[in-house]
C-alpha cells in the first residue's frame, strides 16, 4: 500500500565537489525517499529497500521553497522525480520550471513509472532510470523523449540480479541508441535486505538455490562493477557517453574539470589501478571545484602548473581538455574500464 500525504519538506542537499554518478552541486527532492513497491530506490542515498506500507510525503510549495532558498543552490542541480508520485503530482516538472527561472542548469532524473516534461531548457537534462525494468514502458518513454526532442539519457541502477543480466542490457543499450539517447551510464545501487527480499519473493527465487544464495550470501561488489563496466561497453560500442554526464557537459568550465578528474579518479579505484595516483587525481578535483578564478582564464594568463594544488598529471590532463582536445591519459583509462562481461572475465 502506498499512501501519498501533502506538506513534507523539499529534500535539499548540497556537495562541495562532483560525484558520480549525478555530479550534482545540488540534489533536491520533492518527494520523500520510499515511494515505490515492491522495491523503493533512493536516488539521492544510491540505497534500495522495501516495505509493506509507504507512506510518501509530497511538498506542497516546491517554487516557493527554491526561490526562498535560492542563495542555497547551486548548478548543476539534481532533481529526483522517479516513481508514479511524479505522474501523479508533477513536483518535479515544478522544479524544473522553478529551477530555469532562477537560471540553475537541471539533470531532471525520471524513472519507468514517471512522467517525463513537456520540454528541457537549453543547458538541462533528463534522465530515464531503467527501474522497474519494463521494456514496454521504457520504450514508450523513448519514444515521447524523441518526439518531443528532449536532450536525454539513460541509466541502469545496478542491482543483482535483474539490471546484472547480459541479455537484458544488451536489449536495453539497443533501444536506448535506437530512439536518440545521448548516453547510458550506470548507477551503483546497495540493496538492503528488505529489498533483496523482496526482489527474491517477486522474482520466485525460492526455486533457485544459486541465484538465492548469490543475492543473499555472495559478495556482490566485483559484480556489479563489472556490470558498470559491460554497460559502458555497450554505450560506447552504440556511439553514446558511457558515463551520465552533467547538465552543459561540453562546456569548460571548473565544475565540468572536476567532473574529468573525479569520473577518471573512481573509474582507477574501481579497477584497483594505481590508487594512489587516483586519489591525487581525486584531491586535484576537488581543489578545482573550490577554485575562484576559472582555469580557462588561469590557462590563458599563464599555466594551469602555477596553481599549486593541481598535481602534475591533473595539470596536463586538463591542458589538453582546455585546448578542446580529449586527454590521452583520461581516453586510456575509458578504454580499459569498458570491458564486456562476455568477453572479459565471467562472474
Amino acid at each position: 500500500m502506498i499512501i501519498y500525504r501533502k506538506g513534507g519538506p523539499l529534500r535539499i542537499r548540497r556537495s562541495p565537489a562532483p560525484e558520480p554518478p549525478f555530479w550534482a552541486a545540488t540534489a533536491l527532492s520533492p518527494y520523500s525517499a520510499r515511494r515505490a513497491m515492491p522495491v523503493s530506490i533512493d536516488y539521492l542515498d544510491l540505497r534500495a529497500s522495501a516495505a509493506d506500507r509507504a507512506e510518501v510525503t509530497v511538498c506542497d510549495n516546491v517554487t516557493d521553497e527554491l526561490e526562498r532558498g535560492a542563495a542555497r543552490l547551486a548548478s548543476p542541480v539534481l532533481i529526483d522525480a522517479t516513481e508514479f508520485a511524479e505522474a501523479v503530482f508533477g513536483r518535479g516538472g515544478e522544479a524544473l520550471r522553478a529551477c530555469t527561472g532562477l537560471r540553475l542548469a537541471a539533470a531532471h532524473l525520471v524513472s519507468t513509472r514517471s512522467d517525463l516534461p513537456r520540454e528541457v531548457p537549453p543547458g538541462s537534462t533528463v534522465i530515464i532510470a531503467a527501474w522497474p525494468l519494463d521494456f514496454a514502458r521504457l520504450e514508450d518513454l523513448f519514444v515521447i523523449a524523441q518526439l518531443r526532442a528532449l536532450p536525454w539519457g539513460a541509466a541502469v541502477p545496478v542491482m543483482f540480479p535483474v539490471t546484472t543480466n547480459l541479455a537484458a542490457l544488451e536489449q536495453l543499450a539497443q533501444l536506448t541508441a535506437q530512439y536518440g539517447a545521448r548516453f547510458l551510464g550506470a548507477i551503483p545501487i546497495e540493496a538492503d535486505q528488505t529489498a533483496k527480499g523482496a526482489m527474491a519473493s517477486s522474482l520466485a527465487l525460492e526455486d533457485d538455490d544459486e541465484t538465492y544464495a548469490m543475492l543473499f550470501h555472495a559478495d556482490l561488489e566485483p559484480l556489479h562493477t563489472a556490470t558498470e563496466r559491460h554497460v559502458a561497453a555497450l554505450a560506447d560500442a552504440a556511439g553514446m557517453l558511457d558515463f551520465i554526464p552533467p547538465p552543459g557537459w561540453p562546456e569548460r568550465t571548473n565544475w565540468n574539470a572536476s567532473v574529468l578528474l573525479a569520473l577518471t579518479a573512481s573509474r582507477m579505484m574501481a579497477m584497483e589501478r594505481d590508487i594512489e595516483l587516483a586519489g591525487t587525481l581525486a584531491r586535484s578535483a576537488r581543489a578545482v571545484a573550490e577554485l575562484e578564478k576559472p582555469l580557462a582564464r588561469i590557462a590563458e594568463a599563464a599555466s594551469l602548473s602555477i596553481v599549486g594544488s593541481l598535481d602534475e598529471v591533473s595539470a596536463g590532463i586538463l591542458s589538453e581538455w582546455l585546448e578542446g582536445g580529449r586527454p590521452l591519459f583520461v581516453e586510456r583509462v575509458n578504454a580499459e574500464w569498458r570491458l564486456r562481461r562476455d568477453v572479459g572475465v565471467e562472474l
